[in-house]
This record gives structure tokens, sequence and C-alpha cells, in this order.
């Protein structure tokens, strides 16, 4: 495993977070159903995390890292395939600051509409996240701004641990606790918070599993992004804060193939008129797949990530 270049995170972390995020973002509800499954219903509770303030809960990270953002900070730079630049245009709309977003040429056209909704300067640069990043740290060095980073920096996975801590408000026992992995923000977060008693399972497109390739290799791993969720799960390596976490509390990896992702996607909308965009449905797709079968007696918590998405491709 690389070198951590990152301070370790705990609960005491993500519980100071929740603090900070009281009154600027969602406690977001849970709802108790079934899921139709290989072999019939399967009991779950939906965590509906695509409630959240501009559909996803990376607002969460960007709200905690802006609230403790250095004094006199004005500005914020960030690269994102999507929702992390929505989320942090929101943000910083809300703080005042101004934010610039780079974004790849393969960025969905309806996510960059939601940034510059939120007033943030996008530019394209590259054809892949990686090479969208390098470009992003250089121009907030060269403008001398705040640099946010998508999923591997410690205040952006705590922020997003919150989520972690409203589920074990919510639900009863210790679940496992299922969530889409891109970069690894969304399950390190929540494996830190519910601790070494959490079950926290990772569910990544077949052509974006970089959770997937880091456990096998024991180390973040370059991977080959090609996926119907690539605009969400884009990332090409898993985050090293991300690798570090998943190894100290066991997280799993779940593999999903874009067919049941798609499934997953219409079948939400159809039985629940639920909009999510494909990442969000992936951890559906592990249930109603059968990539993933609870044990019995179990109901697992299945996390809707994020609904930036086009209705009409419904």
């Amino acid at each position: 495993m690389a070198t951590r270049r990152f301070k370790r995170l705990y609960r005491s972390d993500v519980r100071q977070a929740r603090r900070l995020l009281r009154g600027h973002v969602r406690k977001t509800p849970v709802f108790h159903t079934d899921i139709l499954g290989p072999r019939g219903p399967v009991p779950v509770m939906l965590k509906l995390e695509h409630l959240q303030h501009g559909g996803t809960f990376k607002v969460r990270g960007c709200f905690n890292a802006l609230l403790q953002a250095p004094a006199g900070t004005r500005s914020v730079v960030l690269a994102s395939a999507g929702n992390a630049g929505i989320a942090a245009a929101l943000a910083c709309a809300v703080r005042g600051l101004s934010c610039t977003v780079v974004v790849p040429e393969s960025a969905s056209h309806t996510k960059v509409a939601a940034m510059w909704s939120h007033g943030a300067e996008v530019l394209w640069h590259g054809t892949t996240y990686a090479e969208a990043h390098q470009y992003a740290t250089e121009l907030a060095a060269e403008r001398g701004a705040m640099r946010l980073h998508a999923y591997d920096l410690p205040a952006i996975v705590a922020g997003a641990g919150v989520v972690g801590l409203e589920i074990e408000e919510q639900v009863r026992g210790r679940p496992p606790v299922l969530a889409a992995v891109g970069g690894g923000g969304l399950v390190a977060g929540i494996a830190v918070a519910l601790g070494l008693r959490g079950r926290v399972i990772g569910v990544e497109p077949e052509g974006a599993g970089t959770l997937h390739a880091a456990l096998a290799a024991g180390r973040p791993v370059d991977v080959d992004v090609d996926s119907v969720a690539s605009d969400s799960l884009g990332a090409n390596r898993i985050g090293e804060i991300a690798m570090e976490v998943s190894q100290r509390y066991a997280v799993r990896s779940t593999l999903v193939s874009d067919d049941a992702i798609v499934m997953a996607r219409e079948y939400l909308w159809r039985e629940f008129r639920l909009v999510v965009e494909p990442a969000g449905a992936a951890a559906v797709a592990a249930i109603q797949s059968g990539a993933y079968v609870p044990m019995a007696g179990e109901r697992p918590v299945v996390v809707l990530c994020g609904a930036n998405t086009d209705v009409a491709t419904l």
C-alpha cells in the first residue's frame, strides 16, 4: 500500500462534520420496502440521499471543507466529472465564494448545466478525470485558490460519513450498508462513521472497478473506465483515503454489470417513481441482480447517492 499523504480519519472527525453541517444539509429519509431480486422480494431500507441539496451526497463534504476553509479564502478550484462540481458550485454560492470546475470533455451536459446554474465557471480540459484533475491542481496554484478534491480529501470524506451517522440513528441493529464507489469517498466516510462494528459493501460497475482492483492488488491501481455510470463513477483510481479505510474496516467490493444498473434505475422509476442517475442505482443493482445476497433475516441499507440525470433517458 502507498504511503498515506493524509491524516487517518476517525469517527470523531465525522461527528465534528455533523456539528458543522447542521443547518447546511438535509437529513435524508430512509424508506423501508422490498426490492425484487432473482429469487423474489428482498427486504431493504433505501437511504434517499438523492434528495440531498444539489441531488448528491457530495454537498456534505463540500460544505464541510468550506466551513473549515482558511480565513480570506475567496475562490475554489476543483476537477469533477459531475456531482462534485455541482456540490462545490452550490456550496460556494451559499458561502459567497467563486468556484471554478474543470471537467473532462466527456462530462455530462446535464451536470455542467447544473454547475452553471449555481454560478460556477466551467472549464473543459482533457478526456479523463485524471487529466482534468492535473489541470485543476495547476490552476489552483496559479490563482492562489483553495483546491478541493472530489473524493480524496479528509474533510470531503468526513462530510460524506455523516450519511453513516444518520443511518445509525434511523435503523435498528447493524445491517450491512451498500453504496456506489467511484473514488471511494462515500463508502470510506460511512465505514469510518460506523467503525469496526459496521459492514460496508462498495458496489462498482464492472467497467470501473477501482476499489475491486485495489483490494486485489493491495494498493490503489489505475483501471480503464468504461461504464454507463462513468459520469459519476468516473475515477480511474481509488482514493488513498478510501484505500486505507477499506483495509482498516474490511470494506468489501461487489461488481455489477451496466445492464443491471440500467435495469435497476428503470425499476426505481417504474415501481417507486424515484429518479436517480445510474450511479444512484448501482447499489440497488447489486440486490436486484443477485450480485449481493443478504443473509437470512438481514435488511440491508441501500444508499441512493445521486439524482443528477436527464429524465428524458428514463
